[in-house]
């Protein structure tokens, strides 16, 4: 089974990662792939910062939020491809759910603040609204 892990680094991410620990989903049987996106920088914000400043900036988000993950699943015996861009983060999971023929998404409930969900919307809202695939929400 090909299993996308969609990740953010917070307290929902280590929710979902401890809930499939501890179920039949985590098996060395099993492909996965963790996924996170980011925001895009304002557009003026890439323009006063330049792009190799800012291509910098967003290898440091991903891995910020990858290598805790990794290492994660690599104490639970899994092997994970680690995929990051920036964008909308719901569009982005379920374009790649799609695309790379994935069996299952599994993401958290909630990610970081109720600020950044007034402002564009629930990331597993929109998951759910486009996407064709099967997708778990752990709360």
């Amino acid at each position: 089974m090909k299993i996308l892990l969609a990740v953010d680094g917070s307290a929902y991410t280590k929710k979902m990662l401890a809930y499939l620990a501890a179920h039949e989903l985590f098996s060395p049987k099993n492909e996965y792939t963790a996924f996170t996106a980011q925001m895009m920088l304002p557009s003026q914000a890439r323009a006063a910062l330049g792009k190799e400043l800012v291509t910098k900036y967003y290898e440091d988000e991903g891995q910020r939020v990858m290598t805790p993950v990794q290492k994660y699943l690599e104490r639970q015996g899994i092997k994970a491809k680690c995929i990051w861009k920036t964008g909308n983060a719901g569009e982005l999971i379920a374009k790649l759910a799609e695309a790379e023929k994935f069996d299952l998404v599994v993401m958290g409930s909630h990610g970081y603040g109720a600020l950044v969900n007034l402002v564009v919307g629930s990331v597993a809202t929109k998951v759910l609204a486009s996407c064709k695939v099967p997708v778990l929400i752990v709360r």
